[in-house]
């Protein structure tokens, strides 16, 4: 049972309760190489190697590619979220305490769909640029540069996620912020959820990873991360006479995998 019911007692609480400051659920996966309805405990995406055009003589062969397939699995793991809700404690609260506690439980599987994703991202491990500043304009190129190197598609397919500090940081840069580069239209105080810029949208995200003071910020295409889910987030509601409460259960089966390191590029960032 949560130990916290009591709190939200008519005498003391508003109607309405409100999850502070949780994000709703994920913000990353539709961002990555996504497949779902996986049958068993893991699924396989392919990745496909450059190919190379040629020459042929009259009446020749036509040169074959050869393409290079490397498989990469996706290993899908299970996660709960639950918690039960007292029936008496229903009584003395006017609040719907089930549908806090389902939405809390499919907000936190969403989060660790992100965590999913982004220790994938991490796991790439190819840095632009140094670890001694924040987001610059000159790192933000470097980074530029490195998928451009890579042949990375400029397809309208690319995204960035960035910590709140270095969303800060480039609102600081007039190219990104200023409607004398990016058009009325593409201006970052509209809205903080996300910005289209250099082709890519761009998104704050507060559960990166941080090692030391540097925020590992990640600009990467879509099709370099892969996504698979067996069962989307669920939720099972059930009664228990024994414990004279309900016992809501939120639940889900997915996984991540890196596809292509190439595609993705690291900003290390200062963010102490």
């Amino acid at each position: 049972m949560t130990t916290t019911i009591d709190k939200a007692f008519v005498k003391q609480f508003e109607r309405e309760v409100h999850e502070a400051y949780q994000r709703m659920g994920s913000k990353l996966r539709n961002t990555v190489r996504s497949k779902s309805g996986v049958q068993g405990a893991s699924t396989v995406f392919q990745v496909v190697g450059k190919g190379a055009a040629a020459t042929k003589s009259r009446h020749g062969k036509v040169p074959v590619m050869n393409l290079v397939h490397s498989p990469v699995e996706c290993v899908l793991a299970d996660y709960y979220a639950g918690d039960w809700v007292d029936k008496l404690d229903e009584i003395k609260t006017n609040i719907d305490e089930r549908t806090v506690i389902t939405n809390a439980g499919a907000y936190a599987l969403g989060r660790k769909t992100d965590e999913m994703i982004i220790a994938q991202l991490d796991a790439a491990a190819n840095h632009a640029g140094g670890d001694g500043d924040g987001m610059t304009k000159e790192k933000v190129l470097a980074a530029f540069e490195l998928l451009g190197a890579a042949d990375v598609p400029d397809d309208g397919q690319r995204y960035a996620v960035v910590g709140w500090k270095q969303w800060s940081e480039l609102l600081s840069i007039a190219e990104f912020a200023s409607a004398d580069y990016v058009g009325a239209d593409e201006l970052p105080w509209r809205g903080t959820q996300a910005k289209r810029w250099l082709g890519t949208l761009w998104i704050p995200h507060s559960g990166l990873t941080k090692v030391g003071n540097a925020r590992w910020c990640h600009w990467y295409h879509k099709t370099a991360i892969g996504h698979a889910s067996g069962a989307d987030v669920t939720t099972d509601i059930s009664w228990h006479g024994d414990h004279a409460a309900h016992f809501v259960n939120n639940m889900m089966s997915q996984g991540a995998c890196l596809i292509d390191r190439t595609g993705v590029a690291t900003l290390r960032c200062l963010d102490a």
